[in-house]
């Protein structure tokens, strides 16, 4: 059962809300540095309510992250921070017995996770654990992936130890350009094993659970920039989302996102969130967005009007085409709605 209902249109994204929660790698910073708009805007927006951050990212501790925040001009305390290595030790204590010990693939964020979980850290699989836990971290290399693979050698249901990944990002924005995250790691150790792990990390609910509770929230927004994680995951667990197109995924997706990854909004960058918010009418297949219409046609998706500002034809545009339920391959859809004027990293 999702935790919280969507709120009827408020005057801007943030009205009402008593808890924001935001994801990092592309909401916040790209690599080391901050993405425009987003300290000045959070700093905003911590005016009468809190701010949390979510972050699948399993390379640096709560604290680590948290000094980077307040180095970048965002004040943040380690408990302001909640992590999937967090969320992994949730599932972790309901699995094997206090004090075990577990192969750990990762990096100091999941090994300090680990230990203050009160479980003994090994990197060998000969070592007899009694699961694997796996996160990013750059220094990740083949060595680590192989013990993990002799370690899950044998199927759970077979007698084999359980294998829990932070999170299954496929990428991870930095400031060079998007890079593989995650997702293609535990991709590697599941090609050589042929299992799958459990997640613990978004979109799997558990991390949101985590967050929830932490700062009390009784009408929280997460703000994101993946579909497939930060919007599908607060979906799952209840919570209006943004979608703020500063990070990973870009219009095209956005028009292409399936109904449980469908934001409650949709952002140019985080100024957005203190503006009042349009109205999205649909009526008959056509979706108007202030001066922006879309409108479907069989299989033609047709610019009835540009309107003032890109953002409001993208809103149009996905409106229009999440309307009719159908997947995006069924459209002709004009170029000027994937155009991407917006910034990324």
């Amino acid at each position: 059962m999702p935790l919280f209902g969507r709120r009827a249109q408020p005057a801007a994204p943030l009205d009402g809300v008593d808890v924001v929660l935001a994801d990092l790698d592309g909401v916040v910073y790209a690599g080391a540095g901050a993405l425009p708009h987003a300290v000045e805007s959070l700093n905003r927006a911590r005016e009468g309510r809190a701010i949390g951050y979510i972050t699948n990212n399993a390379s640096r501790t709560d604290a680590s992250v948290a000094a980077h925040l307040s180095e970048l001009g965002l004040s943040t305390r380690p408990a302001d921070v909640v992590t999937s290595p967090q969320a992994a030790m949730r599932l972790l204590s309901r699995r094997v017995a206090p004090g075990s010990k577990i192969l750990v693939v990762g990096g100091e964020g999941l090994v300090d996770e680990v230990t203050k979980a009160g479980f003994i850290v090994t990197r060998s699989a000969e070592d007899a654990p009694a699961a694997v836990v796996q996160g990013f971290a750059p220094e990740v290399g083949w060595t680590q992936l192989a013990e993990a693979a002799f370690a899950l050698k044998v199927p759970e249901e077979d007698g084999g130890i359980p294998w829990i990944a932070t999170n299954t990002d496929w990428t991870i924005p930095q400031a060079r350009g998007v890079a593989p995250g995650n997702g293609t790691l535990v991709s590697a150790v599941h090609t050589a094993v042929g299992r799958l792990a459990t997640v613990a990390g978004k979109p799997e609910v558990p991390i949101f659970e985590e967050a929830v509770a932490r700062f009390g929230a009784q009408h929280p927004i997460f703000l994101g920039d993946r579909l497939d994680t930060d919007i599908l995951g607060a979906n799952r667990a209840g919570i209006p989302s943004a979608l703020v197109l500063t990070g990973i995924d870009r219009p095209k997706h956005v028009l292409a996102a399936p109904q449980g990854s469908q934001p409650t909004f949709i952002l140019g960058d985080l100024r957005e969130l203190h503006e009042p918010y349009p109205d999205v009418v649909v009526v008959n297949s056509r979706a108007t967005v202030r001066g922006a219409a879309v409108e479907i046609d069989g299989p033609d998706v047709r610019i009835l009007s540009q309107g003032d500002r890109p953002i409001d034809l993208l809103r149009a545009g996905a409106a229009a085409i999440w309307s009719t339920g159908r997947a995006i391959f069924g459209f002709r859809v004009p170029e000027q709605l994937y155009a991407d004027p917006f910034h990324r990293p």
